[in-house]
């Protein structure tokens, strides 16, 4: 990772792991200094980083003693980020960061008209699914669009195989089914 930085900065990284921090956040703090623009280090799926990765970041960002940063970093993951963060051995990296976002999941009704904005990308106006199946979906899904999306293929998958026109609660449930294995 930050060789990475690094090297996306136009610098040749440090052959050392011990030097590559500093030479990271230096390259990062030059970037600030020499053009007038704030880097932003965004790092996705962050719940995978182990722990010394982590701790990588928080060297990155333990510039000029906390007086400032000279650029944003994002850890972008699952819920499961957070929880590790509250470890003791990543206590230091938890009390760096400024702000937390949660994205909770859609309300029911946004679901539905998730599910129908989608249907009408793929070119079908008419109802595909029935009141009940998005309802079985949402609460199975908590309204998160990657769930949204799995279990809604599945139903389509589940009441194709049974010749149906229309996603039913018994195909929605289907699918539920499929996707937890139960």
């Amino acid at each position: 990772m930050l060789h990475h930085i690094v090297s996306s900065l136009g610098r040749t990284p440090s052959f050392y792991t011990a030097t590559l921090a500093p030479q990271a956040a230096e390259a990062l703090a030059a970037e600030h200094a020499e053009r007038g623009r704030t880097p932003i280090v965004i790092i996705d799926e962050a719940h995978l980083l182990d722990t010394a990765q982590l701790e990588a970041v928080r060297m990155l960002t333990n510039h000029d003693m906390d007086s400032g940063s000279p650029f944003a970093t994002l850890l972008v993951g699952q819920p499961t980020l957070r929880q590790r963060l509250k470890l003791g051995v990543l206590a230091a990296l938890d009390q760096r960061i400024g702000m937390r976002c949660t994205l909770a999941g859609m309300p029911r009704e946004d679901t539905g008209n998730y599910i129908t904005h989608h249907l009408r990308l793929a070119g079908r106006d008419d109802t595909l699914f029935s009141d009940d199946a998005i309802t079985v979906i949402h609460n199975a899904s908590r309204g998160y669009p990657r769930a949204v999306n799995n279990l809604a293929v599945l139903a389509l998958t589940a009441a194709f195989a049974r010749k149906q026109a229309l996603v039913d609660e018994k195909a929605a449930r289907a699918a539920v089914t499929e996707n937890t294995g139960e």
